[in-house]
């Protein structure tokens, strides 16, 4: 079989709090582990997406409406729909397994996931990851 839910790979949440939301998958486990015997992997997504900006909006209200809040989580891969889109963002030092394990690492993790985020989103790459899903 093979496999193509590797990192990087933009999907989209089918279940849960988060379903409809975009994410990127940081690390893939096939065989499961001792914990959750199921192909699952590690998702860190939006939240939150974006909002409009305007030409005429200032400074201060542009940066707020470019604000990003993220998520991360151990999803199934059957709630998980595949992209055709890869986002090439560098999450692997940040977001790891153990991170779940607390809420302070947790908390942390999704911070530093939203700062790349957001330096991403104001590059202006990927922009179809930062759009919100219309369903």
């Amino acid at each position: 079989m093979v496999k193509f839910l590797k990192p990087n790979k933009a999907v989209i949440v089918l279940q849960g709090r988060y379903a409809g939301k975009k994410a990127v998958i940081v690390k893939s486990f096939d065989d499961g582990t001792r914990d959750r015997a199921y192909g699952h992997c590690l998702v860190a997504g939006i939240k939150k997406y974006p909002a409009k900006v305007v030409r005429k909006d200032s400074a201060k209200k542009t940066a707020k409406k470019s604000r990003v809040k993220c998520f991360v989580k151990l999803v199934n891969y059957r709630h998980l729909m595949p992209t055709r889109y890869t986002l090439d963002v560098d999450l692997k030092d940040i977001v790891t397994p153990d991170v779940l394990q607390t809420r302070d690492k947790k908390i942390a993790a999704a911070k530093e996931t939203k700062a790349r985020f957001e330096e991403r989103f104001k590059s202006g790459k990927n922009r179809w990851f930062f759009t919100k899903l219309r369903f």
